[in-house]
């Protein structure tokens, strides 16, 4: 592991003012269950690391007023567990609880979370890894080098949003609820604060896989806000993976209903496993409006989420498994009490 200096500041502002004092080589660290892993591949090479576990009243999790708000330092677990999300919405706590292991919910902050990146096995073991240079070309690791996923082994590659420069997916599961439930999320870098839709933090990959958020030089994540709506208690995260417990999406769903008796009079839905960002599925919403909720209609709205799917070799199955796991979100989330 590279040598780096480590600083330990008291307020979002003092670690911002750190971030600028040592340059672009820095990284904010909190949990670090993402970060560590990157730093022992050899992909993350940060020469300062800021810590920002030391500020004090950046864990709050509020959820009275017209909206939610999570700070960027509460721990998954405790959102997850919190009362009232529970019971009025549960597809955010159960996207948290089953994005992890518990002792990965204990470390790991709700703000670090959506800063996750890929599991493309091509990402995580190509080119620039000291065990295996040159081995395996990736874009998001070196630019211009190549995407070995591309004709190769792309059984968990995205579906969704792929570029010719990558197909990598999106690891997410926390950031697929928020997206489907339109939340914000507040930022402080060297410019001042302001508010980003969860839909605009995450870039396609385009040309330039490697550029990944929205995020400026400098800019940490602070909170996290998500408006109150009635779907919030008709909703549900439903995630299939190759085990139970543990492991990503091959294909998920967040979904929540807005009704009037069997009539979907709104439907929020997002996608995850399958792209190359958190995806929100506006064909198949667009199409459940106005619409009573059966078997059939849920299907349909699932394969019109898929509309533009664009298979490689070898993960064509997640077109029509990400297309069921759309309908039985539905189907769980209109049998849940608004």
């Amino acid at each position: 592991m590279k040598p780096f200096t480590y600083a330990r500041p008291n307020s979002a502002a003092e670690a911002v003012k750190a971030f600028a004092a040592a340059g672009r080589d820095a990284r904010y660290i909190a949990g670090g269950t993402t970060l560590y892993d990157l730093m022992k591949l050899g992909i993350e090479r940060p020469e300062h690391l800021i810590d920002v576990t030391a500020i004090r009243g950046l864990d709050r999790i509020e959820t009275g007023g017209d909206r939610l708000r999570f700070e960027a330092l509460a721990p998954m677990s405790a959102v997850a567990a919190d009362p009232v999300v529970g019971r009025d919405y549960p597809v955010l706590a159960e996207a948290l609880a089953k994005a992890a292991s518990q002792q990965l919910r204990n470390m790991a902050t709700v703000g670090g979370n959506l800063l996750q990146r890929t599991r493309c096995l091509y990402f995580r073991n190509g080119a620039g890894n000291p065990s295996s240079v040159g081995v395996y070309p990736c874009n998001k690791r070196e630019p211009g080098a190549g995407c070995a996923a591309i004709g190769g082994l792309d059984r968990g590659q995205a579906v969704l949003g792929q570029s010719e420069a990558c197909t990598a997916v999106s690891p997410g599961d926390w950031p697929v609820a928020l997206t489907a439930m339109d939340a914000a999320v507040e930022v402080l870098g060297p410019s001042g604060a302001r508010a980003i839709p969860i839909a605009e933090l995450y870039r396609l990959p385009g040309a330039t896989p490697h550029l990944e958020f929205m995020l400026a030089p400098g800019e940490m994540i602070t909170a996290i806000t998500v408006p109150k709506t009635p779907a919030g208690r008709r909703s549900t995260y439903h995630k299939i993976r190759d085990r139970e417990s543990y492991a990503f999406a091959l294909a998920s769903a967040a979904v929540a209903l807005e009704m009037e008796g069997e009539r979907v009079t709104r439907a929020h839905i997002a996608l995850g496993g399958v792209a190359t960002r958190p995806w929100r599925a506006t064909e198949a919403e667009q199409m459940l409006a106005g619409q009573p909720l059966t078997a059939a209609v849920s299907l349909a709205a699932g394969r019109a989420a898929f509309a533009g799917a664009r298979p490689g070799r070898h993960n064509g199955f997640k077109i029509e498994l990400g297309a069921r796991t759309v309908a039985d979100a539905l189907m769980i989330a209109a049998r849940r009490s608004a």
